[in-house]
């Protein structure tokens, strides 16, 4: 929806807007301490559990709010995305609740399980090589396809949709100090922060990346959009060459930094979930809470986003048998 990359934060007014379009399909989620020892340390670590989506993932949020806003004469020849896999979920549920159908272009290496989901909720997927899909993501468009595109990440409706999920964390837990999002386009973590400098600016907001797709964490110690090296990872639901230009203006406004993990710290922390609190999350979910064992949020009560669930089995039982997969 138009061009955000003039913007610094998102009004609050649209995410209040955002709430009452979608407070009837999207269900609130929970918010729950980590269950490890924190009594002699300075921060007590909570998890934000979006994975209890329907689709498994926040990208529920947004894509939900984006469909909703989308007149009735541009649904006339569909609508298409292009996803890692958790806003095509969200898309293709969105967009089949409103009797409207779907495509979404993704890279070749997404697990099938999220190809599956996508598939089962009335989406029409295209496989096509990752340097194909990431010019669709800096582009907005893909050749010979109809329809209204949706952005992932750098649609208006879509971050306003995403900060919805900043004012439930305000309410469960209106002593927050942190908040941790998963970074992939961006969105997420400009929605949620957006939420906070309306209404508790004091909170700090970080992204959180792996190490073999850092991107943003490298713009923001350049003072500039850069891109870096990619290789594919068992997280594959965040990461991408290159911070997007026009969510630039909007991140670097908002976020406080960005919080980078290794593959080895991230399986781990996907370990304490599942064996702590029974949580079940992907690589993406499961970095923001290596981010907060870290120590570098700080002190207080840190969020950590469980952004989503939607693993591949075969990965998981790797990351159980203490093993780092492909």
């Amino acid at each position: 929806m138009g061009d955000i990359s003039h913007l610094t934060h998102i009004p609050i007014s649209e995410i209040w807007a955002a709430r009452e379009r979608i407070k009837d399909i999207v269900p609130h989620t929970p918010l729950l301490p980590l269950n490890i020892d924190q009594t002699d340390k300075d921060c007590k670590i909570y998890l934000k559990l979006e994975n209890l989506l329907p689709t498994g993932a926040f990208k529920l949020r947004g894509s939900t709010n984006a469909i909703l806003c989308l007149a009735d004469d541009k649904l006339s020849n569909g609508v298409y995305t292009a996803s890692a896999g958790n806003f095509g979920q969200g898309f293709a549920w969105s967009a089949t609740k409103r009797g409207v159908p779907c495509q979404i272009i993704i890279p070749d290496h997404v697990p099938e399980t999220k190809v599956t989901a996508m598939e089962r909720f009335g989406g029409v997927v295209m496989k096509v090589p990752f340097d194909t899909w990431w010019k669709v993501i800096q582009e907005h468009r893909y050749d010979g396809m109809t329809g209204s595109f949706v952005h992932p990440g750098c649609d208006r409706n879509v971050i306003a949709g995403n900060g919805t999920m900043g004012l439930e964390i305000l309410e469960q837990l209106p002593s927050v100090d942190a908040v941790i999002c998963p970074y992939g386009s961006g969105g997420m973590t400009c929605g949620i922060a957006s939420t906070f400098k309306a209404l508790k600016p004091s909170v700090r907001v970080y992204a959180c990346e792996v190490e073999t797709a850092a991107p943003l964490a490298a713009s923001l110690a350049a003072g500039e959009p850069k891109s870096c090296d990619y290789t594919p990872s068992f997280v594959d639901g965040i990461g991408g060459k290159s911070v997007l230009p026009e969510m630039w203006n909007l991140v670097s406004s908002l976020a406080t930094g960005s919080i980078v993990s290794s593959l080895e710290e991230t399986a781990d922390a996907l370990r304490t979930l599942i064996l702590r609190n029974h949580v079940v999350a992907e690589g993406a979910g499961a970095a923001s809470v290596a981010a907060a064992l870290s120590g570098k949020a700080g002190k207080g009560n840190i969020v950590c986003v469980i952004s989503g669930g939607n693993i591949d089995p075969d990965r998981l039982s790797k990351i159980l048998q203490n093993e780092i997969p492909k």
